[in-house]
């Protein structure tokens, strides 16, 4: 992309009022650089009444960013993170300090808590506390003033980060305040130093609700710029020296922020590096074998998920699975400790919703879970013990590869240097422990899938969920990250459930596939049986076969999309069933063939698609279903196949495998 751009030359009906609105803005502000008095600009800074006024400034304005801090922080993380009635209300009341004239907020903040207000009252005769005319006085105007931008900037920063981060960090043991304080806070920092940096400048520019409600007491009240206000009366020039003071501050402050107010998150410095290629996977010197896998350090004190009765089961370290599942989803899951269970189906099956209901992440459905001897069900999530991977991994981008792994163990309050062997030694087994110090953004995407996958298996879960957890890697990757985690779930005590929509993973890493349709258990059997008897369509394709639904009729199939499948195999009239045709079962022909086939129909050529050796061919047609068809290069040149070219499909009746709904 060239990096000239093409300048356009803007209306004038619209580029004069621009110019005019610039030139209404910055002609106070040379007004003030014009009229200082520069040889005297010293003299007037360094004056008592300034130096003591600057002084109750920087006091007035740090106590009100602190309590901003205090109060507006978590006030933020409730309008970003909480649902709940009247959040509306609360959000307007957020912002009505910044719309509101100042001298009317003092009013109001007079009304509230002076000595004849509301609550003043009852904080002089219980605590002593007085606040107007007194410097706690200012600093509750200044705060009142000030806290919106804190509270927009930080709210706008947690809207921007994904929840998925910290959902990961509960399934890892963490409790929330742990969440809020390790995970979110260091993400949303740009956006909480930005609101910090702004909320501070307002508080140090406090004058109408400063001086309504703490009144001007020099030495007490009387900030700079009040200051300012008293020296336009009999110094002028001193009050234009203050000015600029106050002027370069805020402009110091703007400049820091370079407009980035409203403090997105950030992966910090870590995102800029451009991460590293994917590295072949380690000799055996360097990850050994399963059997000559390093050795965890023993953790008797790790902790356990406790029961109802809070002790601790005692379950040897395997965990069957018992889910009743209610709601969007219905279903009752049970299996054994070691069951790898692929959950497949079209979009909006409940796949993810599933797998959010195990974890009690989700309101759309409900799951009693029990694992092992432990009924999780009321427990929140940081103590279920079940571990996710979501889709795109969720490593914190401010922690190292070896701070993330060991993140569920610290959260289990395992000491740091035993989590941090433990997690050593998950990364080394995984073929990333050379890569234990560096960020996220400087791992390529194989890489930070096995280090999402050794953080949730150094948690010791008693139940693992992976969410496509392969599906952003190349084929290369993917099949070697794939062989390496069969080998690690198969040592793994609990249950494993993979969401995929990937055929090689579901035969080839799952004991069970779990079809799911509506939320409901359409199919729950072996991959094998899965494979030669899908009783869904869409699973049917997404192991690459044909599948057309119908309903059986006079020994053959009327198809519910039109058309009709003669079978070698009779059904009883008006049972609905599902044909199962290979591609490699359908024959190709540019004229109509002749012989046995007597599934015979015309149609188009409308894809070409290469898969591996072999070329898959998509024929249309408008007396039957869109047909896959499985020929080599040499058969599609030598009937001349290309797209909208005119062909014939035939079908055997021996060839289609029928699967009863």
């Amino acid at each position: 992309m060239s990096r000239f751009r093409t300048r356009t030359r803007p209306p004038v009906a619209l580029a004069l009022p621009a110019l005019l609105a610039v030139a209404f803005l910055l002609l106070p502000l040379i007004g003030i650089l014009t009229r200082t008095q520069w040889n005297e600009l010293g003299e007037h800074l360094t004056s008592p009444g300034v130096v003591e006024a600057l002084r109750l400034s920087a006091v007035v304005s740090l106590w009100a960013l602190g309590l901003s801090l205090v109060l507006g922080v978590p006030l933020a993380w409730l309008l970003a993170r909480v649902p709940f009635k009247g959040k509306a209300l609360v959000r307007s009341l957020v912002l009505l300090p910044m719309v509101l004239p100042p001298t009317v907020g003092g009013v109001a903040l007079l009304l509230g808590f002076g000595r004849r207000g509301l609550l003043g009252p009852w904080l002089e005769g219980t605590f002593g506390i007085t606040l107007p005319f007194h410097t706690s006085g200012a600093v509750v105007a200044a705060t009142f003033v000030a806290m919106p931008f804190l509270v927009i900037s930080l709210e706008g920063a947690l809207g921007g980060l994904k929840q998925s981060y910290e959902e990961t960090a509960a399934s890892l043991g963490a409790s929330p305040v742990r969440v809020f304080f390790t995970v979110t806070l260091p993400m949303v920092a740009p956006g909480l130093l930005a609101g910090a940096a702004l909320t501070w400048a307002r508080a140090l520019g406090e004058f109408g609700a400063t001086i309504t409600f703490a009144g001007n007491l020099p030495g007490t009240t009387q900030t700079l710029p009040l200051q300012v206000y008293l020296l336009l009366q009999d110094q002028p020039e001193a009050a234009t020296s203050v000015s600029l003071l106050l002027l370069a501050v805020a402009m110091g402050v703007l400049i820091a922020l370079r407009g980035r107010w409203t403090g997105t998150p950030a992966d910090r410095k870590a995102a800029e590096l451009p991460p590293v290629a994917e590295e072949p996977a380690p000799t055996a010197a360097a990850e050994p074998s399963a059997p000559a896998k390093p050795a965890e350090p023993a953790a008797p004190a790790e902790p356990t998920a406790p029961d109802a009765s809070g002790a601790a089961p005692r379950d040897g370290g395997r965990w069957p699975l018992h889910a009743t599942v209610t709601g969007f989803n219905r279903l009752t899951l049970d299996a054994e400790p070691g069951t790898t269970i692929a959950v497949v189906g079209e979009n909006g099956a409940g796949k993810t919703t599933l797998l959010r209901a195990l974890l009690g992440l989700t309101p759309r459905a409900h799951a009693e879970l029990r694992l092992g001897d432990t009924d999780v069900t009321a427990l929140p999530p940081h103590k279920r013990q079940v571990a996710w991977v979501p889709q795109d991994g969720a490593l914190f981008p401010h922690l190292s590869a070896l701070a993330n792994t060991a993140y569920g163990l610290r959260a289990r309050r395992v000491p740091r240097a035993e989590a941090r062997a433990r997690a050593q030694a998950w990364l080394d087994r995984l073929g990333v422990g050379h890569l234990a110090h560096r960020k996220p953004a400087q791992l390529s995407g194989g890489q930070a899938q096995r280090v999402a996958l050794a953080r949730a298996l150094a948690a010791r879960p008693r139940l693992l969920l992976l969410d496509e957890p392969l599906a952003a890697l190349d084929q290369t990757t993917r099949a070697r990250v794939r062989h390496t985690l069969r080998t690690h779930l198969a040592e793994f005590g609990g249950v494993c459930l993979i969401v995929t929509h990937d055929p090689v993973e579901a035969v080839s890493l799952a004991d069970r596939v779990l079809v799911l349709a509506d939320g409901q258990t359409l199919q729950d059997a072996p991959p094998v049986e899965v494979t030669r008897h899908p009783r869904s369509p869409w699973v049917a394709r997404m192991l690459g076969r044909n599948a057309w639904q119908g309903t059986a009729s006079e020994g053959g199939l009327a198809l519910a999309a039109g058309g009709r499948l003669v079978l070698a195999e009779e059904l009883p009239d008006g049972v609905p069933a599902l044909a199962i045709i290979a591609p490699e079962a359908v024959s190709v022909h540019r004229e109509r063939p002749a012989g046995s086939p007597r599934n015979v129909w015309p149609g188009t050529v409308r894809e070409i698609t290469a898969l591996g050796s072999r070329l898959r061919v998509l024929i249309g047609s408008a007396e039957a279903p869109d047909l896959v068809a499985e020929i080599t290069p040499d058969a599609a040149a030598e009937l001349g196949l290309a797209d909208g070219v005119r062909v014939w499909t035939s079908v055997k009746a021996t060839e289609i495998t029928l699967v009863r709904l």
